[in-house]
């Protein structure tokens, strides 16, 4: 068993004001892909200036972190939403939602779309290999919150939680950082260089996403709240992420026997 490290989840303090690790991470998640996604404007060919780009994950930021909140509160936590309605407003506290904050930064992108005069699929397909970053980043505030943690287990790597009671329990937070982040940002970049027709590079994205997080809910307890939805291991989160992993796998198909390769 490893020992959880315990990290006071505010990282500064400065009288009233506290700074949350969780939310620096969203912050951090959010500048690397920006530092990374300027770099491509450095490439021959290149469509959109570094302004551009500056607007574009401004656009998609926003989207974020509404649809974030939003889609936690919709499809994780409402029953309490009705009860006390300024409990959206804490998002220091943890509670995003990756689909609703998905479907946020689709707004972003669309937005940016209309702007730039591009089609949609090509600015998803840029975007898509920076996603892995924040996934990365927001996973590890989820461990630092001490939230999200797995089932019970005898692994060697098990951790005890603050909040998860006396048994050693999966670090699930640590999977999805691992999976949805550095593995899923191996993938994309590599398959980016391959040179893929449009659309082949958002689909992936979901496609692996999709799969990554399905797995990771075999081992990760759902909220309290909401439990098991069906089989005693159907998760919301799996409801949630199915979908994207048959739209992923219909929009590489798709690609690779309907479209054009990009040029």
């Amino acid at each position: 068993m490893l020992p959880y490290p315990n990290i006071d989840p505010v990282a500064v303090s400065l009288g009233p004001l506290k700074v949350h690790w969780y939310g620096l991470m969203y912050i951090i998640g959010i500048g690397a892909a920006w530092i990374l996604a300027r770099r491509r404007t450095q490439e021959p060919g290149f469509p959109w200036s570094a302004k551009d780009i500056e607007d574009l994950i401004f656009y998609c930021a926003i989207g974020l972190m509404i649809g974030g909140r939003l889609g936690y509160i919709l499809f994780y936590n409402f029953s309490a939403f009705i009860h006390e309605p300024l409990m959206i407003l804490r998002v220091w506290e943890g509670g995003m939602s990756f689909h609703g904050g998905m479907l946020g930064a689709f707004s972003g992108m669309w937005v940016f779309a209309r702007q730039v005069g591009a089609r949609f699929s090509d600015v998803t397909d840029f975007i898509g290999p920076l996603v892995p970053l924040g996934l990365f980043t927001g996973r590890i505030g989820n461990f630092i919150n001490g939230e999200l943690w797995g089932k019970p287990t005898d692994v060697p790597w098990a951790m005890v939680f603050p909040t998860g009671g006396p048994e050693p329990r999966h670090p699930s937070q640590l999977y999805e950082a691992f999976l949805e982040g550095i593995a899923l940002f191996i993938i994309l970049r590599w398959f980016r260089l391959k040179n893929p027709p449009r659309t082949a590079v958002s689909g992936m994205f979901l496609l692996m996403y999709g799969v990554f997080r399905f797995l990771v809910e075999f081992v990760r307890l759902p909220d309290a709240h909401i439990g098991y939805l069906a089989f005693g291991w159907l998760t919301m989160g799996m409801v949630l992420t199915l979908p994207m992993i048959l739209i992923g796998g219909f929009i590489l198909a798709r690609a690779y026997w309907l479209l054009p390769r990009a040029a």
